[in-house]
């Protein structure tokens, strides 16, 4: 297959070294002398303007690259996991996951959330980050903050906002390592899925088990935790949950928050489990949570 086998990815950045590093690791576990990396462009790349909870979720990223691998264009596809949909189409399986980068988030513009002046305005298009922001220091004001790296930076950098928080593990890879402050896990636990690379082919066909090579068990455990937890909450993209899972042996230790838009209202916890930890843990949480919180989850 030494040649012919093709990656499908974004176009932004961060998306083509991603799709690099799966490059690199199918050549070293295959011993193929290439493998070619198609651009797909997506509606979210191509809208900027709006929230993507407006225009259709999640789904913006990835149904340009569904439809290319279902007609046979591509043989799989990458994807940052915390941008792909917890219900997949069926002839659709994620095949591998790469070992998982720095998980927290970073705050550029300032040294912590409690410098951030008081009634900062900080750039974000994550209800998450919006969310624990809110929760944390009530006054600041956050503003839709789309585009890639780059562009968000510039944004920063022209004044438009106070500061802006980022994936530490996208900033890791652009090489920009030393980009702003790590925000510890008691200020923002992540999203659920950040710092993962998935891999996903056709449910049947040779690239499943191609791809499946250079999977990271603990990463694809991990992430599996935290996306069972999003599909028993019913979350969307309008849902400020966070989520962590942590390895330890065959089981995981997932900790995870809910909170209403503004962070007023949250509740949290962790299980330790295996398979049906996520589940459980959305039950626990859907069952104590104030009417605030359970009405953005479960449907």
């Amino acid at each position: 297959m030494a040649g012919s086998f093709r990656l499908g990815t974004r176009g932004s950045p961060l998306a083509l070294v991603q799709a690099g590093m799966v490059r690199d690791a199918l050549i070293a576990a295959h011993g193929w002398e290439d493998v070619e990396i198609v651009v797909i462009r997506t509606t979210g790349d191509r809208v900027q303007d709006r929230a993507l909870a407006e225009i259709g979720g999640k789904a913006l990223w990835t149904k340009e690259l569904d439809r290319a691998l279902l007609a046979g264009e591509v043989d799989a596809c990458v994807h940052s996991m915390k941008d792909v949909e917890t219900i997949r189409p069926p002839e659709i399986a994620i095949a591998a996951m790469l070992e998982r980068a720095d998980v927290r988030d970073r705050l550029i513009g300032a040294d912590s959330i409690a410098d951030l002046r008081h009634n900062a305005v900080v750039g974000t298009s994550s209800p998450r980050r919006a969310a624990q922001l809110g929760r944390l220091r009530p006054d600041v004001k956050t503003v839709l903050f789309r585009g890639n790296v780059d562009t968000r930076l510039g944004k920063l950098a022209v004044g438009d906002v106070d500061a802006t928080l980022l994936a530490a593990a996208g900033l890791g890879r652009l090489g920009r390592h030393d980009t702003g402050v790590a925000v510890p896990f008691d200020q923002m636990l992540p999203a659920p899925a950040q710092g993962a690379v998935g891999i996903e082919t056709l449910v049947d066909g040779p690239a499943r088990a191609l791809v499946a090579a250079i999977d990271h068990a603990p990463t694809h455990r991990a992430v599996a935790a935290e996306r069972a937890l999003l599909a028993a909450l019913a979350a969307d993209c309008h849902s400020p949950v966070a989520a962590l899972a942590i390895n330890e042996g065959e089981q995981v230790y997932l900790r995870a928050q809910l909170l209403t838009e503004r962070g007023d209202e949250v509740v949290e916890g962790a299980l330790r489990g295996g398979d049906e930890v996520g589940a459980a843990l959305a039950h626990d949480l859907l069952a104590r949570a104030p009417a605030a919180v359970r009405r953005l989850f479960a449907g």
